[in-house]
């Protein structure tokens, strides 16, 4: 991976050296679960159900999120869907739901860094 490609995923809030740990090392197997990502349907359900009301599948569709980023060492969109998942599951509905904007910042920037635009 080039230092431009490095910094770049680093602006979008993957700490690559981390992810890189946990794929032993090989570029080439964090490249192919980034590209992964972009496809994965969790984002989309997410705004679907929060936009639906339908707390369980809001709940479902963050957590399983959630858990995708953090073993991707998206660090920034980790920590928006933690605060999120833990406002889900405690009831409170408005304060999770007010945290998408949040959460889709994250995510845009970190699949913009992912498909390398600026």
């Amino acid at each position: 991976m080039d230092a431009a490609r490095k910094a770049r995923l680093q602006a979008g809030g993957i700490e690559v050296d981390s992810a890189l740990e946990r794929m032993m090392g090989s570029e080439a197997l964090l490249e192919r679960f980034l590209t992964k990502f972009l496809a994965d349907p969790n984002y989309d359900r997410l705004c679907r159900a929060v936009a639906d009301r339908d707390e369980a599948a809001a709940l479902t569709a963050a957590h399983t999120l959630k858990g995708v980023c953090g073993n991707l060492s998206m660090t920034a969109l980790f920590e928006t869907l933690t605060a999120q998942v833990a406002e889900f599951r405690a009831g409170d509905w408005a304060a999770a739901a007010g945290r998408m904007p949040a959460v889709t910042r994250a995510y845009q920037q970190a699949a913009r860094a992912i498909r390398g635009e600026d």
